[in-house]
């Protein structure tokens, strides 16, 4: 006898839009069969049917659910439900739910995948996916797992799909060698899982990832004083993953964003000052391959604007600033941003050009305080590549060095290199100052970028938005092809590896990208650069930062 899910009405059918399944707690395994979505919620054991429209929920196995608890991956095909949990997998067919033994790992099974006759099981302690024949049992071959987290699966044709929790990333990999083609990062954290739905008119195929995690909240409690406390909640959804792979420039993008960035500058200094035929810049975003600037306007007094080293920079001139004067001004910028994943080997970087004199003058050396000279830098630049003479291993050696040298910490100033390797513990920008003097050191031409990430909340839109602290990371360059992103500090997590490599030729959607390789805002008073020691900006005005989630951008 067939088995057949409740069907859905016409206009019931998977759309652009993001899936809050009502009363799921921690989603880790979806699937879709027809036009349904199935999706595992493993804290509660529940089976769940959901109308991808209006949200609502149907559990599937009413008298089945203990036997579903803590299950972490789940697929479907044709009429049999496959499911990991604990060590093993099991199958059932759909409308039983009388759980089959299949196989047993040596430890845990984390995801599961399978198409005609062959099932994916992946295993993070393991770091394999292992592939068996669904007749015999028997493995097949297996497959290095790309990421470091636990990875869920789904598959279609030729191609495997991994999704790793920790690496924020799905990764595109050759179903019959494992071969990884190229990955993109996911606009939320903390992916639980994946499932791939068939429009049945276009064939048309679209990925949709599960997320699980926490969110904190403020509580009304009548008992407390003040009568508000903060909790935790659990948050569980499921939305579209767009992508869009450019094989010939090395990168894939991912869903992105319109975003409205506002920076302004409140005079309002600690101490009067008189400052005679002032020039205050401020870099504007950047265009890139990622990030596009769509429109620019002035705050509260017009600029005009420069191109330093090719960046854009809004000019403020004022004849004085006074003792009592008070302005407000900077600009605001309408900006598509999406993901960016670049995928390069060893293997490609072996017979790259040298590096140019011109990058050699203006990349290799110490321009900003990074003590390039000291004993201590220079003993952390040897020990951090070894004998690794490729340069994309090198940089890869050098980040890990510096995680496994430093641990995050928040403080009011950037100390310079040699401090911050002799404490062990630095901020992103003192992380940026150590990366930067170790792969100049080592013949690698770097320059910082930033200055702020929009807040990670892509939910919130058309509500203004204030990150907490500015940000700094890196790029570094590949002679032949160009400038890599990598973050400073974010994936150094964990206790000395082995670290995710999510922002390692990545950024993800809140990343804005502005004055690559040129300081953020300068001052100068009648033609002369001012210095922290003549005045900095922090102790002259206040400043504000403001972002604002438009819209998602559409599919590509």
């Amino acid at each position: 006898m067939s088995f057949a899910l409740p069907s859905f009405s016409p206009r019931q059918m998977f759309g652009q839009k993001t899936i809050r399944p009502i009363g799921a707690a921690v989603l880790s395994g979806i699937a879709c069969f027809e036009d349904n979505l199935i999706a595992i919620d493993s804290a509660k054991g529940f089976l769940l049917q959901i109308d991808p429209v209006s949200d609502n929920t149907k559990i599937l196995n009413p008298h089945q659910t203990r036997e579903f608890t803590d299950i972490t991956g789940l697929a479907i095909w044709e009429d049999t439900l496959w499911v990991t949990r604990d060590r093993s997998v099991y199958a059932c067919k759909l409308g039983s739910f009388g759980l089959e033994h299949f196989v047993t790992l040596p430890y845990t099974a984390d995801g599961i995948a399978v198409w005609k006759s062959t099932v994916y099981v992946s295993c993070q302690k393991l770091g394999y996916i292992l592939i068996f024949d669904r007749n015999t049992r028997k493995e097949i071959t297996r497959f290095y797992a790309p990421g470091v987290g636990v990875e869920n699966l789904a598959v279609s044709e030729e191609t495997l799909w991994v999704c790793d929790s920790t690496e924020q990333t799905v990764y595109c990999l050759d179903r019959a060698t494992g071969e990884v083609q190229f990955s993109v990062l996911t606009p939320f954290d903390s992916p639980t899982g994946i499932a791939i739905h068939t429009n049945a008119s276009t064939g048309e195929q679209t990925l949709y990832l599960a997320y699980a995690s926490e969110e904190p909240y403020v509580r009304d409690n009548p008992n407390a004083d003040p009568n508000h406390e903060l909790a935790y909640r659990d948050r569980t959804f499921i939305h579209p993953l767009y992508y869009h792979y450019e094989p010939q420039k090395h990168y894939a993008l991912s869903n992105g964003y319109l975003i409205e960035m506002s920076y302004a500058e409140e005079i309002s200094p600690i101490e009067e000052v008189y400052l005679q035929e002032v020039e205050w810049r401020i870099a504007l975003p950047s265009d890139t391959d990622r990030q596009k600037v769509k429109h620019v306007e002035p705050i509260g007094l017009p600029f005009e604007e420069e191109f330093i080293d090719g960046q854009r920079v809004a000019v403020f001139r004022f004849d004085a600033l006074a003792p009592g004067e008070r302005h407000m001004f900077g600009w605001k910028a309408v900006l598509e941003v999406r993901g960016i994943k670049y995928r390069f080997t060893p293997k490609d970087v072996e017979d790259i050009p040298k590096l140019s004199p011109e990058f050699t003058s203006r990349y290799l050396v110490d321009n900003d305080e990074l003590a390039m000279d000291t004993a201590i830098v220079r003993r952390a630049a040897e020990e951090a590549i070894g004998t690794e003479t490729n340069l994309l291993r090198k940089m890869y050696s050098i980040r890990n060095y510096v995680y496994d040298q430093l641990s995050y910490g928040i403080k009011p100033h950037i100390d310079t290199p040699d401090r911050v390797l002799e404490r062990g513990v630095g901020s992103c920008g003192e992380y940026v100052g150590v990366l930067l003097a170790l792969c100049r050191l080592n013949g690698i031409a770097c320059r910082t970028v930033g200055r702020y990430k929009c807040p990670p909340y892509a939910e919130h839109q058309h509500v203004p938005l204030q990150p907490d602290y500015n940000h700094v990371w890196l790029e570094f360059y590949i002679p032949g092809f160009g400038w890599l992103p990598m973050e400073s500090n974010p994936d150094d997590i964990g206790n000395y590896g082995p670290y995710p490599t999510r922002f390692f030729m990545g950024l993800c959607w809140y990343h804005i990208e502005i004055g690559k390789g040129i300081p953020f805002e300068t001052l100068t008073s009648k033609g002369v650069r001012l210095t922290k020691e003549d005045i900095s900006i922090g102790e002259l005005a206040i400043n504000h930062i403001r972002f604002t989630i438009l819209e998602e951008l559409p599919p590509f």
